[in-house]
């Protein structure tokens, strides 16, 4: 999704108690950055304007979240919208953490010692044409990456409504040594996700009566 540049984004950021701007210097001890340390991490790549992300850590304060987006503007929303959501709430955001950094070096922020317990990816961009699928987020150049920090039996939710990206992503993870633990074709027709949280994609796609495909991964 394109953009608009907005110049609040970065200050705000960088003034917000729940986002990291150094995302290297915490590999290997993220759970060192919140208030309950023993509690899991889930992960977000591809956080966009922080709808999903906020809904979903504010319903589950005995997990923490880590959300990635590498857009500042994007950031800047989510960040707002987290806001918005925990002071409806009456609670104070301290099991989420907002961080910009590119996806596809995410080896350089993260490692085995973060025991990351699950990964959601949500309507990631599908890269259609041949020569740029290897950008894709469930690639199998990807997929092999996560397993570094995934924990054993670790999980990875994805939902699309690009068929093809959904087909050829069940290749991926088999491919890559994951069970494919549950799929689905027609998400709202068929949910296999306990209280799903919708995206903003996911209901626009949806009001156009496009099917939200989805499945749950685990490490073998």
């Amino acid at each position: 999704m394109r953009i608009r540049y907005k110049k609040w984004a970065r200050p705000e950021l960088e003034a917000s108690k729940f986002y990291i701007d150094n995302p290297e210097e915490f590999k290997g001890k993220w759970k060192e950055l919140f208030e309950k340390k023993q509690n899991p991490i889930h992960l977000e790549l591809g956080c966009g304007k922080g709808q999903f992300i906020s809904n979903l850590a504010v319903r589950n304060l005995d997990i923490n979240y880590i959300a990635i987006d590498l857009v500042d503007a994007m950031l800047g929303l989510a960040k707002r919208n987290v806001e918005q959501v925990y002071e409806e709430n009456n609670i104070e955001p301290n099991n989420i953490i907002l961080t910009r950094f590119d996806i596809e070096r995410i080896l350089l922020i993260l490692e085995e010692n973060d025991r990351i317990e699950r990964i959601y990816i949500n309507f990631c961009n599908p890269w259609p044409k041949g020569k740029h699928r290897k950008k894709r987020l469930t690639h199998t150049r990807q997929l092999e990456k996560y397993k570094k920090f995934l924990v054993e039996n670790g999980e990875i939710y994805f939902k699309t409504d690009d068929d093809d990206l959904f087909n050829s992503s069940l290749g991926y993870f088999k491919e890559s040594g994951f069970e494919i633990i549950s799929k689905t074709y027609d998400l709202h027709k068929e949910s296999i996700f306990e209280n799903n949280i919708e995206t903003e994609h996911e209901k626009m796609f949806s009001e156009q009566g496009i099917k939200i495909k989805a499945l749950i991964a685990k490490i073998k």
